[in-house]
C-alpha cells in the first residue's frame, strides 16, 4: 500500500494542471472580449466618418443648387444655367469647368467614368463659384472639400415623349428644355471614406408655374 505522502503529491498535481487551464480558459475570454471591444470601436469610427462624408456630399449638391440658381449678391454662373440653353456644356467636362454634356448613347454616364475627387478631372471644389467656406483636415472635418459635376440632360414635361436620345440633348425641339444631373463626393476623417450622392433639378424659366 503506497504511503499518505504519495497521494498528497498526485492531489497537488491535479489541482496544479486544473488551475492552468483555467487560468488559460480566463485569458482566452479575455483575448476574446478585447478583440470584440476593438472590432465594436473601430465599427464606430467607420460609421462616424461615413457620415461626416455623406454630410460633406449634401453640403457639395447644395453648393451645386446655387451654382445653378445664383445666390443674393452672388449670382455666380446662375446665367448659364437657362433652362433652355446648353452655354457652358461640353463634352468630356472640357468646357466649363464642372459643366458636362453627357456620354453618348450607349456608353457609361459621365460621372460613372470619371474619378470625381481629383481636382482636374472636370469637377468643382465646394465654394468654387458660390463662395461658400467649409472647414477640413483636423478633428471630426472632413479630409477636403466635397467636388460636384453637373450633366445637361433633355427635360420632357409631363405627356411629352420622352424617347428623345439622352447623349445629344444640343438641338433638341424648342420648348423642350434641360435638366441637371448633379453628382457629388463628399470624404471623411479619412480620405479613403467617400461617400457619393447624386440628384436631378431643373431650373424653372421666369414666371413658369411650378
Amino acid at each position: 500500500m503506497a504511503p499518505p505522502e504519495y497521494f498528497w503529491a498526485r492531489q497537488r498535481g491535479a489541482t496544479l494542471v486544473f488551475a492552468l487551464c483555467l487560468l488559460v480558459a480566463i485569458l482566452l475570454l479575455g483575448v476574446s472580449a478585447a478583440q470584440m471591444a476593438l472590432h465594436g470601436e473601430k465599427a464606430a469610427r467607420g460609421e462616424r466618418d461615413r457620415h461626416i462624408a455623406f454630410q460633406a456630399a449634401e453640403e457639395a449638391l447644395m453648393d451645386a443648387q446655387h451654382d445653378i440658381e445664383g445666390l443674393p449678391g452672388l449670382p455666380g454662373r446662375s446665367a448659364l444655367f437657362a433652362p433652355s440653353s446648353a452655354a457652358g456644356f461640353a463634352s468630356a467636362c472640357k468646357g466649363e469647368p464642372g459643366l458636362c454634356l453627357p456620354a453618348a448613347s450607349g456608353t457609361p454616364p459621365v460621372w460613372l467614368s470619371t474619378d470625381l475627387g481629383v481636382a482636374d478631372s472636370g469637377t468643382v471644389a465646394y465654394g468654387q463659384f458660390t463662395g461658400a467656406a467649409m472647414q477640413t483636415g483636423q478633428g471630426f472635418l472632413p479630409f477636403k472639400k466635397p467636388r460636384y459635376m453637373i450633366e445637361l440632360l433633355p427635360f420632357h414635361p409631363p405627356g411629352e415623349e420622352a424617347g428623345a436620345p439622352a447623349g445629344a440633348p444640343v438641338g433638341l425641339p424648342s420648348g423642350a428644355g434641360y435638366l441637371y444631373r448633379v453628382t457629388a463626393i463628399g470624404f471623411g476623417a479619412q480620405e479613403d471614406t467617400q461617400v457619393v450622392l447624386q440628384t436631378y433639378y431643373r431650373k424653372q424659366a421666369p414666371g413658369e408655374t411650378p
